[in-house]
This record gives structure tokens, C-alpha cells and sequence, in this order.
């Protein structure tokens, strides 16, 4: 008898598993990429968008650094005490504006022996046009000799007249150059001495350096493979528009002109070194500053586009989940051209209006099954939408 209830009571305890398998084990079969759940045919909840054409423009992107448009290092050229600072440091300096100024007594006293020694030459001319003069009037009655002498004389004095009004140029130019004064527009930076020093002309640091930056120049570098492409273009177009954009947000910074590429080819990076100017009003170009450019090569009319978050890469190559009417999905091989704000230019393999999927892929395989998830209220991957705030698929962004 108690065999017999064991026996019972293993029998029932093996049909109540069975039954709980039974009824767990649809839910909990896992799903396959197809969107099949224990042989359950479930469509795959993804985001799709339309190809469309617009106007692409096609940039070249490089790494810059901003330079002074002209940049001077104001030296002394001759020796002396600085005396004064005219300028502060940091100060908006016109060509011409005084910068500083050097002890000038030594200079100043040179020009005046200079112009005393003139004054005396002049003089001693005076009296050999007089006697050249009188002996010119005496005729026969003196001796041609003395003529003769006479005109050598007044030439000498003349020449030492002449020697002396170069003597006071001269002083007369070292004295103004004991008051040193901008030779460009721009801002001075940091004063490399100060007030009381002695200054000689051959230091090399120098007093101060004034940069212009209204306006500026950035050089950049892009790839020698672009050079006939950036050469046809200024045959076309005379100049080609840049932009310097901010690193974080990629906003414009600033918008200006090309202005000349090198003449020669750097062979250790394979790189062409040019040259952008920038209008700079609003001071967000710096000297010294390394920058992100974008010059606008050139703009295609009427390419088709899709958002690049679309296009994703295997071993055959690009290609995309288009969308088909029967709503399934087709592995479809695509051409990708130039990307542009977040858009894939697609050279062959779409059509206008055919739709792919842009978020949601990552379980998606050929001939499967979707569904639009913004109309299903589920976010791509299976998950609510309410649950996963924009929750994309992984493989939804690769390209």
C-alpha cells in the first residue's frame, strides 16, 4: 500500500512540472534575429526614414592654428635708458602710435654738433664764392693759378658742406629712433622689460610684440589627394569660402576666404599646408590657437540622401535595411558618397522615396518582419517606449 502511494505521488509531482513547463516555456523561449519566438513569427519594431534629395554641400575638414596676419617683434636700434612706457600692455596700438620712449640727450647732442659743424662749413663757402668772385674780377691782373685755386677750394668747402648735411641726417634719424612706435595696427602682449632698464639694439628678446588680428590667418593641412580637386575649384570659383567651427558643438566660429595654398607638397606627411583669412570682429580667433576648418569644396544639386545612422558596413561593403512595401526587410548593397550633417549622399542602390530603417537594426536580418515603432508605442529593441527614452540599437549607428 505505501509503495503504491509513493509511486502516486511521483506521478503527480512529474505531471505538475510538466504543466508549469508547458506554460513558461513560450514566454520564455528566446527570440531569434527574425523576430521568431518559439516558432512565433513577431515583427521587429524599428524606426524608418525616406530617401530624399537636396543640395549637399561638400566640405574638407583639417586641423588648424591661428596666426597674426602680421606680427612684429618691436626691437630698440639704438642703446639707451628706457624711460617711458606709452602703451599698457594688452593695448589696441595704431601704426605710428608711440610705444615707448628711450633716453635721447646723447643723440640730441650729436645732432647739434652736427649742425654747428655745418653751420661752420657754410660759412668758409661764403668766403670762397667771395674770392673766387674778386679774383674772377681782376681779370688779366692775376694769375690764372690763383683763379684755379680758388675754384678748387669753393668745390672742397661745398663737398664738406654736403658731408655735413649728412652728418645731421644721420644724428637726426638715431634720435628718432629713441621714440619707438608701432610699425602696424594690432595688440601688444606681454612687455619683455621695463622702465629704468638699459636697452641694446642687439638684444634679441625685444621690447614688445604687437599682433594684428583684424584681420587673421589660419594655416591648416589637408590631404595631397585633394590638391587638383581645391585647384579646380579656384579655377571655377576664384576663392573658396571656410569656416572655423567649435570642436564641441561644431558651431561657426567664424566665416572667411582662402587665400593661397603652398607652393609645395610636405613629402614627410603627405600634406598641402594653406592658408584661410578671417575677418575676426567678434576677437574668437586667438594667435596660437588650434582650431577644426572646414573649406566648402564645392555643393551637389540634388543628391539622394539618408541619414547616415542607416548605413552600416559588412564584409561585402555598405549597405542598408530598405523597408519594402509588404513590410519586410531587404539587405540592400548601397554606394555611399560624401556625409554631411548626420546625412549619407547614396551614389547607386536606393531610390528616391524607398524607406530603410534607421534605429532598430540590430535584429533585423534579411526578409524580416518589422513594424513602425513610434505607431507600435515600443522603442527599437523590443523595449516601451515609455521604458527606454530614445533607446536605440547598437547596431543602428554603425556605418
Amino acid at each position: 500500500m505505501g509503495l503504491k502511494l509513493r509511486v502516486v505521488g511521483v506521478g503527480l509531482g512529474l505531471a505538475a512540472v510538466a504543466g508549469a513547463w508547458w506554460v513558461w516555456w513560450p514566454a520564455a523561449a528566446p527570440q531569434d534575429a527574425g523576430g521568431r519566438r518559439g516558432g512565433e513569427v513577431r515583427p521587429v519594431p524599428v524606426v524608418a526614414a525616406g530617401a530624399s534629395r537636396r543640395d549637399v554641400p561638400i566640405y574638407l575638414e583639417g586641423l588648424g592654428t591661428v596666426q597674426p596676419y602680421n606680427a612684429v617683434t618691436i626691437r630698440s636700434r639704438v642703446d639707451g635708458e628706457l624711460v617711458d612706457w606709452a602703451v599698457r600692455e594688452g593695448q589696441e596700438v595704431q601704426a605710428g602710435e608711440v610705444l615707448a620712449r628711450l633716453d635721447g640727450r646723447t643723440y640730441q647732442a650729436q645732432l647739434d654738433q652736427a649742425v654747428a659743424v655745418k653751420a661752420k662749413d657754410e660759412a668758409q663757402l661764403e668766403l670762397a664764392r667771395l674770392d673766387l668772385k674778386r679774383y674772377l674780377e681782376l681779370g688779366n691782373r692775376i694769375a690764372g693759378q690763383t683763379v684755379d685755386s680758388a675754384r678748387a677750394l669753393l668745390k672742397q668747402v661745398e663737398a664738406s658742406v654736403r658731408v655735413d648735411q649728412a652728418s645731421i641726417d644721420s644724428a637726426r634719424t638715431m634720435l628718432s629712433y629713441t621714440v619707438i612706435a608701432a610699425p602696424i595696427s594690432g595688440r601688444t602682449g606681454i612687455r619683455q622689460i621695463d622702465r629704468g632698464n638699459i636697452v641694446r639694439a642687439g638684444d634679441s628678446g625685444g621690447l614688445v610684440t604687437v599682433a594684428q588680428m583684424q584681420p587673421i590667418s589660419v594655416f591648416f593641412t589637408l590631404p595631397q589627394q585633394t590638391l587638383a580637386a581645391i585647384n579646380d575649384e579656384m579655377r571655377r570659383q576664384g576663392t573658396l569660402s571656410v569656416q572655423v567651427t567649435d570642436s564641441g558643438s561644431r558651431a561657426v566660429l567664424e566665416r572667411g576666404q582662402l587665400e593661397l595654398m603652398d607652393n609645395q607638397v610636405d613629402q614627410t606627411t603627405g600634406t598641402i599646408k594653406l592658408k584661410a583669412v578671417f575677418g575676426n570682429e567678434e576677437r574668437h580667433l586667438w594667435p596660437g590657437q588650434f582650431v577644426n576648418v572646414r573649406m566648402l569644396l564645392t555643393t551637389r544639386v540634388g543628391s539622394l540622401v539618408v541619414p547616415a545612422a542607416a548605413v552600416m558596413r559588412g564584409p561585402q561593403g555598405p549597405y542598408v535595411f530598405q523597408i519594402k512595401p509588404d513590410q519586410t526587410a531587404e539587405m540592400r548593397p548601397v554606394t555611399v558618397g560624401p556625409v554631411d550633417g548626420g546625412e549619407a549622399v547614396i551614389e547607386s542602390g536606393l531610390a528616391e522615396g524607398e524607406r530603410v530603417a534607421v534605429d532598430g537594426v540590430a535584429k533585423l536580418q534579411n526578409g524580416s518582419k518589422v513594424t513602425d515603432a513610434r505607431r507600435a508605442g515600443e522603442a527599437p529593441g523590443g523595449k516601451n517606449a515609455g521604458e527606454a527614452p530614445g533607446g536605440k540599437s547598437k547596431g543602428g549607428d554603425k556605418r
